[in-house]
């Protein structure tokens, strides 16, 4: 009779506990552990993969000094993809393994197969364990773009995957998705902890002893984390999360973590038929083009890793139907919403307590960079008098609760990207202008210290 060996581990941290526990220790989340099989006990070590090297007389790691250490820039593939190598910092590194996750229907597939199409200067090997090589067929057919050496292989089993990795010697792989996955060493099911743990383990040696390049897609939870165990996140050198609603053709491609350059920068595509259109200059496409000016309607200019950006934030201010008024807010943080609410109430006399309010960041986008405050502020204060802002109008400062207008960073860069695209006049706090050439600027920039002195020189 086969003995099987158990554990419990914790589908959140990944834990490792020889019992059920009701809290983990190490994320202190309660009722995470599940019972998974580890291995069973004829089958107690598995073989070493085609690859693996480490089975062979190994060396001893021996301590160095630190500047004894030769320092040479990594290689990177430079892809036709520019909205990817901003993600990425730069192009893909040789031996990277990162990890791109998203929600279902997204377009996470069609990125990495229009990635693999488009890098025909390489040997790639796209491995489906979602798809059957007809169905990946098909969504290749729509994409303009051909790789003579590009492989498709249908497989779950990550034996035979690497059966065929050492056969082929791609340049570059591709698995769709990690969660597929499964080890004959391991006796869980595929998609669990252990499975996941391994599989990502075994890419990881892959990619560091090869220097093969590795994208590994995941699944998401509800809670839109990757599924699977923390200690994914922590094993892979890049993190990408792929947004965006299913109802806007606009997808957002943000680096969440990043080994080989900045963690910040984000990539916007367009959804079309014929699979994903860089959008070069974001801007243009989300702002509307509208010839009558309403009321309820700002531009404010953020900043996305070191990329300006000019965004439309639409609000509406109505009387409150129910005893409690309600707040709403799509793409913008709902309680710092209710902040400036407060703000508005309290130091400009504005009561607001007994109005519904309704925030929205067209084009599906989620920001977070405090310089939309102004602009925030001004469309809730236009819908809520019905007087129209300025149509040429930029708002970029961040709002403070005693009713300040505070300094943001890198404003020259701002006010560049608002010249560009046409506008004429710019709202700023007075102590941002240090330092500030203002007469190479012919943007007409109104400064201010207070949120009462703005409105009173908007709504009079």
């Amino acid at each position: 009779m086969v003995k099987l060996k158990t554990a419990f581990f914790c589908q959140i941290c990944g834990a490792k506990s020889p019992k059920w526990l009701g809290k983990c220790p190490s994320c202190q989340n309660w009722n995470t552990f599940v019972e998974e099989v580890i291995e069973s006990s004829n089958n107690k070590k598995g073989s070493a993969t085609p690859w693996d090297t480490s089975h062979k007389k190994s060396t001893k790691a021996v301590a160095k000094k630190l500047y004894d250490v030769e320092n040479s820039k990594e290689q990177r593939y430079i892809t036709p993809d520019d909205e990817l190598n901003r993600t990425l910092g730069g192009g893909i590194v040789q031996g990277a393994l990162i990890l791109i996750g998203g929600e279902p229907g997204i377009g996470k597939s069609t990125l990495m197969l229009q990635l693999a199409l488009q890098m025909n200067e390489l040997k790639v090997l796209y491995v489906s364990g979602e798809e059957s090589e007809r169905q990946v067929r098909m969504r290749a057919e729509r994409i303009p773009y051909k790789n003579e050496d590009l492989y498709i292989l249908p497989e779950t089993n990550i034996e035979n995957i690497f059966v065929q990795i050492a056969e082929l010697q791609p340049d570059m792989v591709i698995v769709d998705s990690v969660q597929t996955l499964h080890s004959m060493h391991i006796e869980s099911a595929p998609g669990s902890i252990t499975q996941v743990r391994e599989c990502a383990t075994q890419f990881m040696r892959y990619s560091k002893e090869q220097g093969v390049p590795v994208f590994l897609i995941g699944h998401i939870t509800k809670d839109g984390s990757i599924a699977g165990p923390k200690v994914l996140e922590h094993m892979v050198d890049t993190v990408l999360q792929f947004e965006g609603d299913r109802h806007h053709a606009y997808r957002i491609l943000r680096t969440s973590k990043n080994r080989f350059g900045s963690a910040s920068e984000i990539g916007i595509y367009e959804m079309r038929s014929e699979g994903l259109r860089q959008v070069s200059n974001p801007s243009e496409v989300l702002l509307s083009d509208y010839d009558e000016n309403f009321s309820g309607i700002a531009i404010a200019t953020i900043l996305e890793g070191i990329r300006p950006m000019l965004i439309e934030t639409q609000a509406l201010v109505s009387t409150a139907v129910y005893a409690t008024a309600q707040r709403s807010s799509t793409g913008f943080d709902l309680r710092r919403l209710n902040m400036l609410l407060a703000v508005l109430e309290r130091r400009c006399g504005f009561r607001i307590g007994q109005k519904d309010v309704f925030l929205n960041i067209t084009g599906g986008l989620r920001i977070e960079d405090p310089a939309a405050d102004l602009g925030v502020v001004c469309a809730i204060l236009s819908s809520l008098n019905d007087i129209p802002l300025p149509k040429k109008a930029v708002f970029c400062a961040e709002v403070g609760l005693s009713g300040e207008i505070r300094s943001i960073s890198r404003l020259e860069q701002r006010l560049l990207e608002v010249e560009k695209m046409g506008f004429e006049e710019i709202y700023v706090a007075k102590h941002n202008l240090k330092g500030v050439n203002l007469k190479k600027n012919p943007l007409k920039i109104h400064a201010f210290n207070k949120l009462e002195e703005v409105v009173a020189h908007l709504f009079g």
